[in-house]
């Protein structure tokens, strides 16, 4: 009996090994345009129209997967929070483990957030370039919390991009001494748009 348990267990090991050889995989890396790991991120791929093999990544955004036949695939990953991806013609062969890397690059779906987008104005009313403008977040107690700035740009532009939630932001630009606020109440993921003139004339640069 245990003659037969050792014979059986090495035909199993020589027919793993040939089913290794015979068949390829691959490995990678899915990440934001930031550069950290997407945990939980689907691969899944697909030859000819057909889903064949799929994987989840790990908490550093790593996967690996074999049982592959030699061919071409294209690979489509999901993640909650940003867009699909699709990488086409990914050229698997037998015996081996193609090496993504990190190319596998995700960007953010806006459909999930919520866009603070806004313009500062001089007060004869041309766009303000160069303006810092600051976010805060306006607490229920009336306390704030500074959670972004960035500076308008050559047409007077500024974007936030933020998690979907309700909550009320405090934004103020400042330039050349002069400031101006607005607050906005949001609710849900969509562009909230809104703009800000200070009292500073063009020909006071």
């Amino acid at each position: 009996m245990r003659k037969f348990s050792l014979v059986s267990l090495f035909l199993l090991f020589l027919a793993a090994s040939s089913l290794a050889q015979s068949t390829g995989g691959l490995k990678g890396r899915v990440r934001s345009g930031s550069g950290n790991g997407i945990a939980n991120a689907s691969i899944v791929v697909r030859f000819d129209g057909k889903d064949v093999k799929s994987a989840t990544t790990d908490s550093k955004g790593r996967f690996e997967m074999g049982g592959l036949s030699s061919g071409k695939y294209n690979l489509v990953i999901d993640a909650k929070g940003y867009s699909t991806g699709v990488k086409y013609d990914v050229d698997v062969r037998r015996g081996s483990i193609r090496d993504l890397g990190d190319r596998l690059i995700l960007s953010t779906d806006q459909g999930t957030l919520v866009i603070i987008k806004g313009s500062v104005f001089y007060k004869e009313g041309t766009s303000l370039s160069g303006a810092k403008v600051e976010l805060e977040k306006v607490n229920g107690d009336g306390s704030t919390e500074r959670v972004a700035s960035g500076f308008s740009t050559y047409t007077g532009e500024f974007t936030f991009r933020r998690p979907e939630s309700a909550a009320k932001y405090r934004i103020t630009a400042k330039f050349n001494g002069a400031s101006g606020s607005k607050e906005i109440d949001v609710d849900m993921a969509a562009i909230y748009r809104l703009a800000i003139t200070l009292d500073v004339s063009r020909t006071q640069k």
